[in-house]
């Protein structure tokens, strides 16, 4: 029996990493939906073992950072975001003059 146990265990901490590098690899419309329907399972659940939980992750808002919606839609008429900064122009910097941190 303590063996079915620890395989068990060793299983679902597997299947646990491979949940999360799934969800830290894969494409965002996979993140979205993989955590609406764990909001959803999570309600189906009873309270106390809930603990608000999927309150939390049902508002979670699906932007890039995990902030705004809008994050890429704010650009005006003049190609500045809201902030100010040129959503066209590109920083490129050459490799030769990127230096070690000492």
């Amino acid at each position: 029996m303590n063996a079915f146990i620890d395989a068990f265990l060793v299983g679902l901490v597997l299947f646990a990493g491979f949940g999360y590098a799934t969800y830290s690899l894969g494409p965002k419309s996979l993140r979205g939906y993989l955590i609406k329907v764990l909001a959803a399972l999570l309600r189906r659940l009873p309270a106390g073992v809930g603990l608000g939980v999927a309150e939390r992750l049902a508002a979670r808002n699906p932007g890039a950072c995990g902030g705004c919606d809008n994050c890429g839609s704010n650009m005006s008429s003049s190609g500045k975001s809201a902030a100010g900064q040129s959503g066209a122009a590109e920083v490129r910097v050459p490799v030769a003059k990127i230096g070690k941190r000492q």
